[in-house]
């Protein structure tokens, strides 16, 4: 008997429903990175629909991982979601003036955030 190969979406879905909170915040910075090179190679090429799209995404990424901050917990939260309202403030600037250098901003800042939260990560698995 044969059975039906899963789709892609369908291996996304394990991976993110068994996914350590540590792993869901990596996914997260990822995709939102990836959002953000899709969004300046649209900008360069002059596709501002598509752009558009990359860029609200972008921002629902970053809506996400402002409201699961929780900012009391360590002393760099405040910090944090200090910059996730800029990052939010940039992106929809990025769409609304078609601003490839605002996304190339934003690219820069959640590639090194998600390097940082990719670090924290592995020392925390490497102390466990």
């Amino acid at each position: 008997m044969a059975y039906p190969k899963p789709s892609p979406a369908a291996y996304l879905q394990a991976s993110v429903e068994t996914a350590s909170p540590a792993r869901l915040l990596i996914m997260l910075y990822d995709r939102l990175s990836l959002d953000c090179q899709r969004a300046l190679a649209a900008q360069e090429s002059g596709d501002h629909a598509e752009a558009h799209e990359q860029l609200l995404h972008a921002q629902a990424i970053v809506a996400e991982l402002q409201s699961s901050l929780r900012p009391d917990v360590w002393d760099g939260g405040p910090a944090l979601n200090s910059l996730y309202s800029y990052i939010t403030v940039q992106l929809v600037k990025a769409n609304v003036d078609r601003d490839a250098a605002k996304t190339a901003h934003c690219l820069e800042l959640v590639t090194g955030l998600g390097d940082a939260w990719r670090r924290a990560a592995m020392d925390q698995a490497l102390s466990a």
